[in-house]
């Protein structure tokens, strides 16, 4: 019997799969035991602190002590989480010092075993002196010591000590088991190796044996060129047959993501990559923000913090709905989305629009209703950015950034997301090129600042984290390979296969499609990449393709008709995104009570547009502003547009130059000429700098808002959602969260007073400064 089968035959000898609660005090190792111990028995496992209310988070994390007070409710959510787990089994980690505590817990789950890892003061002490973002300061062990109340001769449950290496104590927690007859005597007291290999029939794929059947024959009927080009997805850059020829001929890629355009041709040229390939591709989109970014006339509906800031849930579901069925329309099967990073950080501006919030039960919630409401259509998600973005400012586009948080503080807040998300089924994560210090030091003590690489590269963050302790069983890609926060690794030659290697299941995108193919198929022959990792990636691949059912598809059934186009931008979808707009535009202050401004009391508007000018994407940075006015003065308004003396000079006007600008435009009589002013900033862009801030046209530019104190000024921002810190001076601001048509008007009519603000924001918008509140 292999060790696999063994520990299967262990477990299935009971009729369902034991509760177990690993208990001790702080520093015993019950997140890394209960973990370990969980994956040898094949079920899911849970830290009990992520289920503690944030208050109690709060009072642990300024190192004040729990009352009992405090821990009843938590301690029956513990209970019921073991309870609900059913006859999948659970293993969860929960201190359960006291045994009324573990009474409480009994009261909901009474077939709960306790599994308590003792160690003496000194190793627990020694431990948690190594240890560093975690609730529980080390000089409240003796505290926790006191309070111990050991096992009782009634309770079910055993003891193991920790001072032996945690390659013993998980055989020695496992041996217990079996003792107190939790699992049959077939199960083997060794800790099985790394790396984790894929079940099939296991969540996230769940296929059956003819789906499997597939899988494993397809593999067996590739070439060694095409088991290597299914880890590849191509980015297309170019529409012409010829090219998608050359791609899927040469390259025998696993998937496609493509330039957007307009979407018949988009779906043509989807049409014509199906046909010619051999395996049926996983055409990739991002749908971060509905139909729009995959495809030209696609639907804006809402940014993802656009769908976190209001008490409406659905937005996110209904953002996900139009994502689907818009991307599917197209022939797309495979979002990358939802982005499921926390914005701690305000100054970090690659997520701060792209982010629910700033609260991991925020994204949580919103991020489960976006998978529910894509997941209507034939399309499977790709949650990104692990380990999680939102901590550094700045952009793993232009550089590696980190996630500084220790191990427990981020298994509380990051790694709970990934808990959640990862149970409720998503099939694939997207690896950012993010560092992570503290975890990697985790699971590889005494690592050297200059040996912690990015997660893409981390077999420790993709093997005993993402697939040991998260228990993830889906498909892992690559963030795009192009990065400065991937590339500034190593050598290209060395990265491509160390990827795969470090346990990445696909590589996004060619940089030089023969250098990488080359590079990859190198890595192989040199061992770097083993079969067994090839064969396990290549299931993951397969099996991702065979849950979407695309297997048992003809080739010209893989993209649906030209009729189906007529959903992208369609009336409804507009009106669905109408109404988003009216409930997310938010007022973030009005502390002068500017509002309302009518044509009636402030006919003439002193209109001030900004951008961050031009960006990768070359559409005019102030196209904006012509909606802008346009619906200004379809309300009533008298609009005078302020003109900088670059677009003064570039219309023909001579002998201009700032200092002109500002002597012409800051006059004494402003407010005879103008009754209010309003500035609409439209500042776009990631990937090109570090953190974006705006960028005024010259210096003291004109449109700086000097202006406040003569007329009534509003700010609206239709992107950014932290320009506070630069224009703390504005008494009136609003955040409309897009450019569209629909915001745009939705933001004018709550200006008016015509219709009431509905947003919400978090304290982000403040920027940590005092003056942004006045």
């Amino acid at each position: 019997m292999t060790t696999d089968s063994a520990l299967a035959a262990g477990v299935s000898a009971r009729q369902s799969r034991p509760r177990i609660v690993v208990m001790g005090v702080s520093g015993c190792g019950k997140t890394t035991i209960g973990a370990l111990v969980a994956h040898q028995l094949g079920v899911p496992f849970i830290d009990g602190d992520s289920l503690h209310p944030v208050e109690n988070v709060a009072k642990m994390a300024a190192g004040i002590p729990l009352t009992d007070e405090d821990r009843w409710p938590w301690l029956a959510t513990v209970g019921s989480k073991l309870a609900s787990s059913g006859s999948a089994g659970l293993v969860l980690a929960c201190s359960a010092l006291k045994r009324s505590y573990r009474d409480a817990i009994r009261a909901k789950a009474p077939d709960t075993v306790f599994l308590h890892l003792h160690g003496s003061k000194e190793v627990l002490g020694a431990r948690l002196e190594g240890r560093s973002g975690h609730f529980m300061p080390a000089a409240l062990l003796e505290s926790q010591l006191a309070t111990l109340e050991l096992l009782e001769a009634d309770e079910a449950g055993f003891v193991v000590d920790i001072a032996s290496p945690v390659d013993q104590v998980v055989p020695e927690a496992l041996a217990g088991l079996v003792d107190v007859g939790e699992i049959g005597p077939a199960q083997p007291a060794a800790v099985r190796p790394g790396p984790f290999l894929v079940d099939l029939k296991d969540a996230p794929f769940n296929l059956d044996d003819d789906a499997i059947a597939w899988v494993d024959s397809t593999i067996g009927s590739m070439s060694f060129e095409e088991k290597i080009g299914q880890l590849f997805i191509n980015h297309n850059n170019d529409y012409s047959p010829e090219y998608l020829d050359d791609v899927v001929d040469k390259y025998h890629v696993g998937g496609m993501r493509y330039r957007p355009g307009p979407s018949a041709a988009v779906q043509e040229h989807i049409r014509h990559a199906q046909s010619k390939t051999k395996v049926p591709l996983l055409v990739a989109s991002n749908p971060e923000m509905g139909g729009a970014g995959s495809c030209d006339d696609g639907t804006f509906v809402s940014t993802h913090l656009q769908a976190g800031s209001h008490p409406d849930k659905s937005i996110a579901r209904q953002m996900g709905q139009i994502a689907g069925v818009e991307t599917a329309a197209l022939g797309c099967n495979w979002a990358f989305a939802p982005i499921v990073d926390i914005h701690y950080n305000w100054r970090n501006t690659v997520i701060s629009t792209r982010a629910f919030g700033n609260t991991p039960e925020i994204v949580v919630e919103r991020a489960k209703e976006y998978f529910d409401g894509i997941s209507e259509s034939p399309t499977a998600c790709a949650m990104k950015h692990f380990p999680g973005d939102g901590m550094d400012e700045r952009d793993q586009h232009v550089v590696t950034s980190y996630n500084t948080l220790g191990y427990d503080e981020w298994n509380k807040t990051y790694g709970h997301v990934y808990r959640e998300m990862i149970g409720h089924g998503v099939q694939s994560i997207m690896i950012g090129h993010i560092g992570a210090p503290e975890l990697s030091r985790h699971f590889r003590p005494g690592l050297a600042d200059k040996d912690i690489r990015p997660a893409t590269l981390a077999p420790e963050l993709l093997q005993d984290l993402l697939r040991g302790e998260l228990g993830f069983n889906g498909l892992i890609l690559t963030d795009a390979s192009q990065m400065i926060g991937l590339t500034q690794a190593m050598k290209r030659k060395d990265l491509v296969p160390a990827t795969i290697a470090a346990g990445c299941d696909m590589f996004l995108f060619f940089r030089n499609a023969d250098e990488d193919f080359q590079y990859m198929l190198d890595g192989y022959k040199s061992g770097v990449i083993t079969e067994q990792r090839l064969h396990d990636a290549l299931r993951r691949i397969l099996a991702l393709k065979a849950s979407l059912g695309l297997h048992l598809k003809a080739r010209n059934e893989l993209v649906p008709p030209v009729e189906a186009l007529a959903v992208i931008g369609s009336k409804a979808h507009r009106a669905v995104a109408a109404e988003i707009a009216d409930k997310t535009v938010t007022l973030v202050k009005d502390t002068a009570n500017n509002l309302p401004i009518r044509p009636e009391t402030h006919k003439r508007i002193r209109l001030y547009g900004i951008s961050g000018g031009s960006d990768f994407t070359r559409a005019d940075p102030l196209a904006y502003l012509d909606t802008v006015k346009d619906e200004l003065e379809k309300a009533g308004f008298e609009v005078h547009l302020f003109k900088t003396a670059a677009q003064r000079e570039a219309a023909g006007e001579t002998g201009i130059n700032f200092m002109s600008v500002i002597s012409e435009e800051a006059t004494g009589d402003y407010a005879d000429k103008y009754d209010a002013a309003f500035v609409f900033a439209n500042v776009k862009g990631f990937a090109q700098e570090a953190a974006i801030r705006i960028k005024w046209s010259t210096p003291m530019a004109a449109e700086i808002p000097w202006y406040v104190t003569e007329v009534p000024t509003v700010f609206v921002s239709l992107n950014q959602p932290n320009h506070l810190i630069d224009v703390p001076m504005v008494r009136t601001a609003i955040h409309a969260h897009a450019g569209s048509v629909e915001a745009i008007r939705a933001t004018i009519e709550k200006i008016m007073g015509n219709s009431e603000f509905q947003g919400t924001f978090n304290e982000n918008v403040f920027c940590d400064s005092f003056d942004t509140r006045l």
